[in-house]
């Protein structure tokens, strides 16, 4: 699917009220305070009070269009196809911490980047399984440059702290356990999955890479970075 970047933008450009979802993949009991732990890890310190730097010129490009509810499909349980040569988990890769893994691949120094800025490093390399849903380089690249840098400030973290959890879910979830529908992400939006004999698809970024483990939780490598609905 093509990325539509104009809508992108128009969604960072204004920040409405969380619909409400159901949730057709069950996630463990214990999300709301995983969820929370994180939050209260990464917020110390003083925040952007503003709800959005998207608010401001030059990203303001307009009102944000409500689009058309996605079709859930309810179908039983479907198995993706089998990850392509080249992708997967690289050997020896269960013994290091979704942050190392991150820091270590050439794909994720952006991500690495903004993890640092949003303080989730702890997070990532602690006890807690996770799911990340991992924007590559590429992914940022397609996002105007001067958001990403923007982005990284200090005074947005409050906005990164969002937009990086909004990748997240809790538990360890291969690609063997994903079924279309929607799961909610640990920054509390609804994250739509759609799995097909084409491959994998979480909201409208692609899954690249499926099935990265680490010591605790998995990576999956995504070509678009994901917004939640409020931002």
């Amino acid at each position: 699917m093509k990325a539509n970047y104009s809508r992108l933008l128009t969604k960072l450009a204004g920040v409405v009220g969380l619909a409400s979802v159901s949730l057709l993949i069950t996630l463990p009991s214990g999300a709301n305070e995983v969820s929370n732990n994180l939050v209260a890890q990464a917020s110390s310190g003083a925040l952007n009070p503003r709800p959005s730097i998207f608010n401001e010129p030059p990203y303001n490009r307009g009102t944000r269009s409500t689009p058309d509810a996605p079709d859930t499909p309810r179908t039983p349980r479907v198995t993706p196809p089998a990850t392509p040569p080249g992708t997967g988990t690289p050997g020896g890769t269960q013994n290091q911490t979704l942050l190392s893994l991150a820091e270590s691949s050439p794909n994720f120094k952006t991500l690495t980047a903004a993890l640092k800025a949003a303080g989730l490093t702890d997070a990532l390399q602690g006890q807690n399984n996770l799911t990340v849903f991992a924007p590559t380089d590429a992914a940022f690249a397609k996002l105007p440059q001067d958001a990403v840098r923007d982005l990284l400030k200090p005074e947005n973290k409050e906005i990164l702290l969002k937009l990086l959890t909004y990748h997240v879910v809790s538990g360890t979830v291969l690609s063997t356990d994903l079924s279309s529908g929607e799961v909610k992400s640990l920054e509390g939006g609804a994250i739509t999955v759609k799995v097909s004999p084409n491959g994998v698809m979480i909201n409208d970024a692609n899954v690249v890479q499926a099935d990265i483990k680490g010591s605790n939780g998995v990576i999956h490598a995504i070509d678009q970075v994901i917004l939640p609905p409020d931002l």
